[in-house]
């Protein structure tokens, strides 16, 4: 039952975007392969998702009929704005006709096939553009790197270079040689630190034993450090208990030691330099919107001076804007990921910078900054949920740490 409106939407929309296939060509197998095409995509994502089982759900191929769907479905919602457009048109001016006496022409007049034509060219960016995204762009990582400057940052401290990842969801991941390569970059980055800000997996531990070897291979002068993010805990699956659900919870912790990586569950390690000192904050997951809070800022706290240069490692953004900017401790840098810049949008450095999220998200890539205090939004590395990237690549940060020139 679930799926019935679903699928009359479906219906209703594609016979609607077939009109424009129709004014184009009367060539019978173009329009049964049209038809033929919508059938296949449409009975492929309903046995993924009601047959298939739910234990895989954000895994191939899973996500690979669903990246195929929207490839199909998508310009087709563009066509039919061109349609309705056109049929307001036809719709009017038939009134006008009928209204002046005109009884020569029909109601409605024939379609034009310009609009048809129009609105198929377009339609197919889109397409284009979804299909590319699964691939090539999902795994067209790119390394962006900051210099930020602070007046108290402590001089032993001066150029020290922190590497992020976030968003791993390594249980989407389908190309070893393409992952190995993005690990040996972030390792060729030679940073002081190596920070990684939650989503390891989409939902279960177990999706990290095929790449546990390669992701302990990520190597920095003051370690490995990482936080849990909303996949992590495993919330959206459905256990048979909730001592199964705990139970994954604690491997995909204990995965973490194995790989050498230093968990920080509302807590703090310090890195000392010519008995100068970073603090590193780790928190889990905090976010709106009917995500998990588990992370308590003041706990990850203790131990830590008022004066220490702070560094908070925290997978949701929105953390950030409720708490830790106006924070009168003064937490210098936060470093974020969970958005994936929605996986899809148009960035052109320095002139435009846009994606969907950033109607849910204030903050949802790149370097943002108020009264001083600064936060990343990383990109994602990996992807979830369409399996592909368009527009917004997978990241590998390399930020600078700098001390501001005092003048005199």
């Amino acid at each position: 039952m679930r799926w019935i409106l679903f699928i009359l939407i479906y219906i209703l929309v594609d016979i609607y975007a077939f009109q424009a296939v129709r004014t184009l060509t009367k060539s019978p197998w173009v329009l049964w392969f049209y038809f033929l095409i919508s059938i296949v995509v449409l009975a492929g994502l309903f046995y993924e998702l009601s047959f298939a089982g739910s234990g895989k759900m954000m895994q191939p191929p899973k996500i690979y009929f669903f990246g195929i769907f929207l490839a199909v479905f998508v310009p087709k919602l563009i066509i039919i704005l061109f349609m309705f457009a056109e049929d307001i048109g036809r719709f009017f001016v038939g009134i006008f006709m009928k209204v002046a006496g005109s009884d020569e022409t029909p109601f409605m007049a024939s379609r034009r096939k310009f609009v048809s034509t129009l609105a198929l060219g377009i339609a197919a960016l889109p397409f284009a553009s979804l299909i590319y995204g699964m691939i090539h762009g999902k795994y067209n990582y790119k390394v962006l790197k900051y210099a930020i400057a602070f007046d108290d940052l402590p001089e032993a401290f001066d150029g020290y270079k922190i590497t992020q990842l976030s968003d791993i969801h390594s249980g989407s991941f389908d190309n070893r040689e393409k992952v190995e390569y993005a690990v040996n970059l972030a390792n060729e980055q030679q940073s002081d630190m190596i920070v990684f800000t939650g989503d390891l997996v989409n939902d279960k531990a177990d999706e990290l034993l095929a790449w546990k070897d390669l992701f302990a291979t990520l190597k920095a002068k003051d370690g490995v450090f990482s936080v849990l993010g909303n996949h992590d805990y495993g919330d959206y699956v459905q256990w048979e208990s909730n001592a199964a659900k705990a139970k994954n919870l604690e491997r995909l912790k204990d995965i973490q030691k194995e790989m050498g990586w230093r968990l920080l569950l509302n807590e703090n390690s310090i890195i000392k330099k010519d008995d100068q000192r970073l603090a590193v904050l780790g928190v889990e997951n905090w976010g709106l919107n009917g995500f998990k809070q588990a992370g308590d800022l003041n706990k990850a706290c203790e131990g830590i001076s008022d004066t220490d240069f702070k560094i908070v490692l925290s997978h949701d953004p929105s953390h950030w804007q409720a708490q830790i900017k106006e924070d009168p401790r003064n937490f210098h840098l936060t470093l974020s990921g969970h958005t994936h810049g929605m996986q899809f949008g148009i960035e052109i450095p320095g002139i435009i910078k846009w994606s969907p999220i950033k109607y849910r998200y204030e903050h949802w890539a790149g370097i943002y900054e108020a009264k001083g205090r600064y936060i990343n939004v990383n990109r994602g590395f990996g992807f979830l949920g369409y399996p592909g990237r368009v527009g917004i690549w997978p990241e590998i940060t390399v930020i600078q740490l700098k001390r501001k020139q005092r003048t005199v």
